[in-house]
């Protein structure tokens, strides 16, 4: 009798229980099939195709170029790759932000385009029409709050947000309008850990911080800078763990310096 193992795919309910049990969520970044397969594989929850494909696939300064489509391209080729991983897509920057009949469009291409299972957005009050009629479509939404790339020209600096009381206040105050429209999560980034800490204790759905602190109910790291792909990008959240650029360059080295010297390929290496 053969055992068919079903594979447990993560749901918005199991991120709400692993909260609840305190389990910490773990999240990455992936654009394409090939590594969405070994992150989903390796047993990763969460896999965010960000619109910071826009910088590191693209090679944009900014999140703001990347398009619907560009995206689109992206979370199906992740899909691919994934048999058990929840799948967050980022709406790009000009999708969703002008009205909310709109981004409700732009969320239902994502889903029917890709079979992703959920969209993130950046911001608080000024989208909550958006988040709210993408909510009542059935379509599972995560908030991005503190740092958000796509108001980079607003802001000027990649710096920390809410240090200032005001700040802190609005963003907890949108914590909470996110929520209460019906947001299975939140992502914050680059606010003190205990802002990051206070969200988290009073919110009932996860938050998944990137340089917000540990006490966030979960990580997120882009997998270029997790993997240490890119080398110029070194704030003080990141924790490499591989030096990938490294060891990719001296493959490369190794690999022209055998083609040139007609050491490859061998004896063995032809038919």
């Amino acid at each position: 009798m053969s055992v068919h193992t079903e594979v447990k795919k993560v749901t918005t309910h199991a991120l709400q229980r692993m909260k609840q049990h305190g389990e910490k969520i773990s999240m990455i970044t992936a654009y394409d099939y090939s590594f969405a397969r070994i992150f989903d594989a390796a047993g990763i929850d969460v896999i965010l195709v960000g619109d910071s494909a826009s910088n590191v696939m693209a090679g944009h300064e900014t999140t703001l170029p990347i398009t619907l489509d560009q995206m689109i391209y992206h979370a199906s080729s992740v899909m691919r790759g994934v048999n058990r991983a929840f799948v967050v897509v980022d709406l790009p920057f000009g999708s969703y932000q002008s009205n909310s009949k709109e981004a409700l469009a732009s969320a239902i291409r994502i889903m029917k385009e890709t079979g992703a299972h959920g969209i993130k957005v950046e911001g608080g009050e000024e989208i909550l029409e958006s988040v709210k009629r993408i909510l009542a479509a059935g379509i599972p939404v995560m908030g991005h709050l503190g740092l958000t790339p796509q108001s980079i020209y607003k802001f000027g600096t990649y710096t920390v947000r809410a240090r200032e009381e005001a700040e802190a206040e609005k963003l907890k105050k949108d914590a909470r309008l996110l929520e209460e429209a019906g947001a299975f999560g939140l992502v914050l980034e680059k606010i003190p850990a205990a802002l990051g800490k206070a969200v988290s204790q009073s919110l009932n759905i996860p938050t998944i911080g990137i340089g917000a602190g540990k006490y966030c109910d979960g990580q997120v790291l882009v997998m270029h800078d997790l993997l240490g792909i890119n080398t110029e990008f070194q704030p003080r959240f990141l924790r490499r763990y591989l030096r990938l650029h490294e060891e990719i360059t001296g493959a490369i080295q190794q690999y022209i310096k055998d083609v040139k010297s007609n050491d490859f390929p061998n004896e063995q290496e032809q038919y």
